[in-house]
């Protein structure tokens, strides 16, 4: 008896597994193409030291090496290896990018959901501050930052955090306000049970899904103003590898060699593509408007 329902269990936790978000996403076409790039380029950052090369090292014999075996996507004007370049910046993209992301989706989520469900005071107040922040051009704002700061990895964090957090804050006002008027919110109201209870457990858990496709589809565009802001001096200073650096060197020497601008722009169009699929899939699979049955 104990052995049928030791089987019993492990063929339900086996049906489980077929059944859940990561399977489906992965019987998608789209969806294993995308978490197949983006397991490529957070490989690629994770063992970025293992290449036998240092990212910053000079050696100016080496200049302009087209690809081969011991330089995969050949050297830089300094005869430094783009390949490793490529690998280390990722880690500087994905780190912008999650770091960036991840503020914006705590700050929109607090904040979203205190101005849907407060007083009708406080609402107005937080959206006359985030449409305050929204009406700020992304480049006039990071121009502003860094004439502030200083170039740096901070100042390209505060500019996507202050460019996306408005908008996640807006769509989970939208969906708090929604909510709180549903039967089962009214129901733990009517029975006592306080605002911050309500929020944490009744409200939260319904906007974390459609808020994490938000954050999906924007993680291609936060790498893409981090290497933007790099490519024009404003984000992450030399030697410090990032894509957008190092197309910006393939810029100034394209007519000596190809490989350095080919070697910065291919990782950005790979993570966008990636983040990209994995997006649009996790939305057809989360998103119960679009979800279809069987």
């Amino acid at each position: 008896m104990s052995d049928q329902l030791f089987d019993s269990d492990r063929v339900s936790a086996g049906a489980r597994w077929r059944d859940s978000t990561f399977m489906r996403i992965v019987r998608e076409p789209m969806g294993a193409l995308g978490i197949f790039l983006v397991a490529l380029v957070v490989l690629g950052a994770l063992f970025a030291d293992f290449t036998g090369y240092s990212p910053i090292k000079l050696a100016m014999r080496d200049r302009f090496l087209d690809p081969s075996l011991a330089h995969l996507l050949g050297t830089d004007h300094l005869g430094r290896d783009l390949f490793t370049r490529v690998l280390h910046g990722a880690r500087i993209a994905l780190g912008v990018a999650f770091i960036a992301t991840g503020i914006s989706f705590i700050g929109g989520l607090v904040l979203g959901m205190i101005a849907g469900y407060g007083p009708r005071w406080l609402d107005s107040l937080l959206l006359l501050v985030l449409d305050s922040l929204r009406s700020f051009p992304t480049v006039m704002l990071a121009l502003a930052l860094v004439t502030l700061t200083g170039p740096s990895l901070s100042a390209v964090v505060l500019v996507v955090v202050i460019a996306n957090l408005p908008s996640y804050a807006r769509v989970v006002r939208a969906q708090t306000m929604a909510l709180k008027a549903t039967e089962f919110v009214l129901s733990a109201r009517s029975l006592g049970a306080r605002s911050w209870r309500i929020l944490a457990v009744h409200i939260m858990p319904n906007l974390v899904g459609p808020l994490v496709i938000i954050v999906a589809m924007d993680i291609p565009v936060v790498i893409t103003i981090e290497a933007g802001m790099s490519f024009l001096g404003l984000g992450v200073r030399p030697p410090t590898p990032s894509w957008g650096s190092i197309l910006n060197d393939g810029y100034a020497f394209i007519r000596e060699s190809s490989w350095p601008a080919i070697a910065g722009g291919l990782p950005i169009i790979i993570a966008t593509l990636g983040f990209t699929f994995l997006g649009e899939t996790l939305r057809d699979h989360l998103d119960p408007r679009l979800r279809q049955d069987g």
